[in-house]
């Protein structure tokens, strides 16, 4: 970490301000070499919890550099390992709350941009998101703002980002876990001035997990990742560049070369098949719905679609 670093970081946490020309030189001096060190990260870190005001120029810079720290510093690129998922969330967790809208957008982003993240961090933000759009206030990176009580359009919008996330609980799809978090919000907000969007997303969300397809295969685990970019660079016979060279030039080659293997059902045989209601789900489903004795207008709106559907 440079002295010219530091000193820009210490008088913008002196008086609780970072101003846009601050930004600039803290890109500057972070980022000659486009690598984010631990020092660096800590200390912008640091510097938000300092922080009273934090502009738009601000958290760009927050969620841009951290997430290519998280994401983008170890090999494979796009995984973020136990021990980075560890230092996240012990930064987030520094003050004993998520302290910004900053720190709320870079868990976000982690999981827009990140192939797979482990599980426990999968369950962390998934409280953390939560959390913010139950008790969170304040104005959001995109504008809008996080109302406690309620779930507005702002915080419906940042709850589809996080649940429909690669690297959420179920790739491009909706996990249980998350399609339970929808029904706790659901019943913390029922007298709330909820927006329309939070009704949509309700049951977009929860029918997605009752009937949604999710390939199986979108998201590997790190280690797998590695030993394929390992297998991939590997030189010494040829092996690796004979592979690229292969299926560049001819995408179904390998196909043709190795034999096409029955792999199972077909992605539409899969499909077809998530989209029916299985007697585990249904039991789910019927116990969220009769678990306060009556059907409100959230689960109506549920019914009725997949009665549709």
């Amino acid at each position: 970490m440079s002295i010219q670093f530091e000193n820009i970081a210490r008088r913008a946490g002196a008086d609780g301000k970072v101003n846009a020309l601050e930004v600039q030189a803290m890109r500057r001096e972070c980022w000659p070499d486009g690598r984010i060190s631990q020092d660096e990260a800590e200390a912008i870190f640091a510097l938000n919890r300092q922080l009273s005001e934090r502009g738009t120029e601000w958290t760009d810079f927050f969620v841009e550099a951290l997430g290519e720290y998280v994401l983008n510093q170890r090999a494979p690129l796009g995984y973020v390992d136990q021990e980075n998922a560890d230092w996240l969330m012990a930064q987030i967790d520094a003050d004993g709350k998520l302290g910004s809208m900053a720190e709320l957008e870079l868990l976000v982003r982690v999981f827009e941009r990140a192939q797979n993240v482990p599980v426990a961090l999968k369950e962390y933000a998934e409280k953390q998101i939560e959390k913010a759009v139950l008790e969170g206030t304040g104005p959001t990176r995109c504008g809008g703002e996080l109302e406690a009580g309620n779930v507005n359009e702002t915080e419906a919008r940042l709850l589809r980002r996080a649940i429909f996330a690669p690297a959420s609980e179920r790739p491009a799809a909706v996990g249980r876990g998350e399609a339970e978090m929808l029904f706790r919000i659901k019943d913390a907000t029922i007298g709330g001035n909820n927006s329309p969007e939070w009704k949509r997303l309700f049951v977009q969300g929860v029918a997605n997990y009752l009937q949604g397809y999710s390939d199986a295969n979108a998201q590997i685990s790190r280690e797998r990742a590695a030993e394929l970019q390992a297998f991939m660079a590997e030189t010494n016979h040829g092996v690796g560049s004979f592979l690229m060279r292969m299926g560049k030039s001819s995408p179904n080659v390998f196909g043709t070369v190795f034999g096409k293997r029955d792999n199972g059902p077909s992605r539409a045989e899969g499909v077809a098949a998530a989209h029916e209601v299985t007697s585990s789900e249904q039991d789910w489903l019927d116990a969220k719905i009769n678990a306060d004795g009556k059907i409100d207008e959230y689960e109506q709106a549920l019914l009725d679609f997949l009665a549709e559907e």
